[in-house]
């Protein structure tokens, strides 16, 4: 189902990108040929019915297409086929509720609203109905309790013994209407599963171990209300013995399920709860066992026994699932520990299932029934039917505290309490009986007392084939009750009901007149049936679809049928073909700024019909005036005229949207700066012929600038200046020319001027300049002398050291010892 829905949405994403893409609806590109095939295409799509609607060489589909292009091709509203769907209830009895200590008889109880509705659904358009659920308080439970008598429960079997009364006492505080029941299972009486000597059939234990034939599953007992029945009749059980570690389980529990009649199962609550210390069989293990037949379902008990264990195979997991929802049967495994993997494996694929860890000796069962029916009852499940192919549900669901589900959490609320919204207010109702209000509480509890509520939306994709109604069921695993929905399928438009046969429009009878087009007899073909498919001349129809006697057929935009032309159609849907010989088209017109009929018309045969206001051959040219007026409120300033909503200037010279810019004239202050200068201080180029030249100029003097007139003081434009005249002195004046072209100007009494230089701090600043670049001179001439002589002095030194003096060279030196020599001596 989650991958259905991701299907719808993804296919609905890749259709809205499309109609992104080309800004059409799909329903023209669906080239649908008649009224039902149109309103299959999409819910947006509509079928015009009109006779006259067609132009000339459009084709059958150009009536299909969405609704509000539909009208804006000139439509009747009347005439466009649009069926919608809806939603009809058809049984709606309120879910019950408990008023005081009085309680509502079984077949009374509802717990489920609405019960029955009838749907009509078109293609695309989902229809979406609300369905309330509310669990009743004391409402009657059937428990089967259904153990494995193998040779391991020996010790289990002790305990289970006392489980009738003990159990009664415990359920009694949850509902007043309590059944019990009990059944046993062991394995398949053939070979590997037990022995099949005489001996061991007879007692399969072995030892001094006293123990009952082996046998595949027996009913002990029927449900009831008689706690000590089920203890005596348990209470004489003896274990049996098998081979292999798993158990024929899922044989008993098929048969406990279908075998409604011979277990006693009330249309109420059912719970199975499954007791084991082992394994289990499944489908394909009888194999072993010579067995190959499939299990198939059905009830086989004869005096409360299973007889048919060696003849059918074990159930599947599927097959058991399919079988305890069909009868609404709700599951508790009570395996021990060591199994508890492999059971809450199975609790994921058994919906409305629990798994309890049973004690060594089964001394814990009552508290695990008691847990794991809370945990089953607390938890609300929706599941539907098997749906008609094309056909999709999904579901919200608003439940306690606020808590609202999408997608798989949709389905399901959990945490739901037995009538609790009605405990907080059945006091209430009871002490304002006597008031006489009580009904009125009454009906406030059945709109507000509401504990689970879920929103349901089913959208079909197709029509199914053979068009008739199709139904669906919603229920909820664990209750008897359901919603019966009804799928009526609208596959065609209410016209098509109303054709008329052998219709004189549709050439003569040859074709019933359908929704507006001719639907045509076998053998006849064209758009009014006009032809036969037998006598069609080739050549002499062609002939007929070339224009002026050209040679192309159809301009190369169609294809001749009937000596008529049907135009071809576009990848986009937008742009489409017509004429009688398909030489017309919406979309080769004139452009106005990258837009076809500049945005501000429609393309007819290739030609701008433009909007109101507009003109020109691209519907470029505006007739609207107004985005030429200037501020003064002059049509283009008075420079240029309005062309196309944009001023086309008289004078070259002017610019801007309303000829108000001239870059090449002088400014409005230098135009008039000499006539005000010449008025107002008899100064300027124009003093001497300033009364010739500077007429109707009205002067006014102010005193200070800030008395000035601003451009926003009047509502007549106003140019502040600032001018210069020959002695570089600045004068201000605001000038502004009223409708009779007289220069109203206001000018400031007294100019600007620079003041002189002052000459003494001039003539002392250059002497002080004078003498310290001369005292500088002299600081550098002095360091520099400093700097010459210490580089002298230490050259003479280093020359004077070095200067050593030998003195056994000196020419002039004469020595103070006087050598005399013996002759007479000669060394001896």
């Amino acid at each position: 189902m989650n991958l259905q829905l991701v299907f719808i949405a993804a296919l609905s994403a890749v259709l809205c990108v499309s109609r992104a893409q080309h800004d059409v609806s799909i329903c023209t590109a669906a080239n649908a040929q008649s009224c039902g095939e149109c309103i299959q295409v999409s819910e947006t799509c509509g079928w015009c019915s009109d006779e006259k609607f067609l132009q000339v060489g459009e084709s059958k589909s150009a009536r299909c297409d969405d609704l509000k292009s539909l009208k804006e091709r000139k439509c009747d509203e009347v005439k466009i086929e649009n069926p919608r769907g809806e939603v009809t209830i058809l049984k709606n009895k309120p879910v019950t509720v408990r008023v005081g200590n009085v309680k509502p008889k079984l077949n009374e109880i509802t717990q489920i609203q609405p019960q029955k509705l009838s749907l009509k659904l078109r293609s695309g358009e989902p229809q979406t109905f609300k369905l309330k659920f509310k669990r009743a308080e004391d409402y009657p439970i059937d428990l089967y309790y259904l153990m494995d008598l193998s040779f391991s429960m020996k010790d289990d079997l002790e305990n289970v013994k006392n489980l009738g009364t003990d159990l009664m006492k415990e359920m009694k505080k949850i509902t007043s209407d309590f059944r019990i029941g009990f059944g046993s299972f062991v394995e398949k009486t053939v070979m590997p599963y037990i022995s099949t000597t005489p001996a061991k059939l007879l007692n399969p234990c072995s030892g001094n171990q006293n123990c009952t034939s082996p046998f595949s599953y027996k009913n002990v007992l029927n449900l009831t209300d008689d706690g000590d029945k089920f203890n005596n009749l348990v209470s004489q059980q003896q274990i049996s013995g098998n081979l292999d570690s798993p158990e024929g389980g899922f044989d008993a529990i098929m048969q406990v399920a279908v075998c409604e009649e011979q277990i006693g199962w009330r249309n109420v609550t059912r719970l199975l709860v499954f007791s084991t210390d082992a394994g289990f069989h499944f489908a394909g293990d009888g194999k072993l066992g010579g067995i190959v037949l499939p299990n198939d379902g059905k009830c086989h008990l004869e005096n409360n026994f299973y007889t048919m264990s060696h003849y059918y195979d074990y159930p599947s997991i599927a097959h058991l699932v399919q079988k305890l929802g069909d009868h609404n049967i709700q599951t508790i495994f009570a395996v021990t520990e060591e199994f508890q993997p492999v059971y809450k494996e199975l609790k994921n694929l058994i919906p409305k299932s629990a798994v309890g860890t049973l004690s060594s000796n089964s001394s814990n069962v009552i508290k695990l029934i008691i847990d794991a029916y809370n945990s089953l009852s607390s938890e609300v499940i929706l599941e539907n039917t098997k749906l008609p192919e094309g056909v999709f549900l999904s579901y919200k669901s608003f439940c306690k505290n606020n808590v609202v589900g999408t997608g798989d959490n949709g389905r399901k609320c959990s945490n739901i309490s037995i009538g609790d919204e009605v405990t907080r207010i059945s006091s209430l109702i009871v002490s304002l009986g006597s008031f006489g209000v009580s009904k009125l509480v009454t009906d406030l509890v059945n709109s507000l007392g509401i504990q689970v509520e879920f929103e349901i939306s089913v959208t079909s994709q197709k029509c199914p084939s053979n068009g008739k109604p199709e139904t669906i069921n919603i229920k909820l695993p664990g209750f008897s009750e359901f919603v019966e929905v009804v799928l009526n399928f609208i596959c065609d438009c209410d016209c098509a009901a109303t054709g008329v046969p052998n219709s004189p429009e549709c050439n003569k009878g040859s074709g019933t007149l359908e929704c507006g087009a001719c639907k045509c007899n076998e053998g006849q073909i064209g758009q009014f049936c006009e032809c036969s498919q037998d006598e069609v001349q080739t050549n002499d129809m062609d002939a007929n679809c070339r224009k002026d006697n050209g040679t192309d057929i159809c301009s190369n935009n169609g294809e001749c049928v009937c000596g008529t032309c049907i135009c071809k159609k576009r990848e986009n849907p937008a742009e489409v073909y017509s004429g009688k010989y398909c030489d017309c088209d919406n979309f080769n017109c004139d452009r106005s700024n990258n837009k076809l009929c500049g945005g501000h018309g429609r393309c007819e045969c290739r030609k701008c019909i433009c909007d109101a206001n507009y003109t020109g051959n691209a519907c470029e040219c505006s007739m609207d005036s107004s985005t030429c007026l200037a501020k003064n409120g002059q049509e283009c300033n008075g420079r240029g005229k309005c062309e196309c909503g944009v001023c086309k200037c008289s004078d070259s010279k002017f610019q801007g949207p309303t000829c108000e810019l001239c870059p090449t004239c002088p400014g409005v202050c230098t135009e008039h700066k000499d006539c005000v200068q010449c008025l107002a201080f008899k100064t300027g180029e124009k003093k001497d012929t300033c009364q010739q030249e500077c007429t109707k100029y009205k002067l006014e003097k102010v005193t200070e600038r800030e008395r000035l007139p601003q451009p926003t003081d009047e509502p007549i434009p106003r140019a502040i200046c600032k001018e210069r005249d020959e002695n570089d002195c600045w004068f201000y004046f605001t000038l502004a020319v009223q409708e009779d072209d007289t220069k109203q100007v206001h000018v400031l009494e007294k100019p600007e001027c620079p003041a002189g230089p002052d000459i003494i701090p001039i003539v002392a600043g250059v002497v002080a300049g004078i003498v310290m670049i001369g005292l500088a001179l002299l600081l550098i001439w002095k360091l520099l002398m400093i700097i010459h002589d210490r580089r002298e002095f230490a050259k003479f030194e280093k020359e004077k050291m070095n200067a050593i003096w030998d003195t056994g060279e000196n020419p002039i030196y004469k020595s103070a010892v006087t050598t005399v020599v013996n002759p007479k001596y000669e060394g001896k």
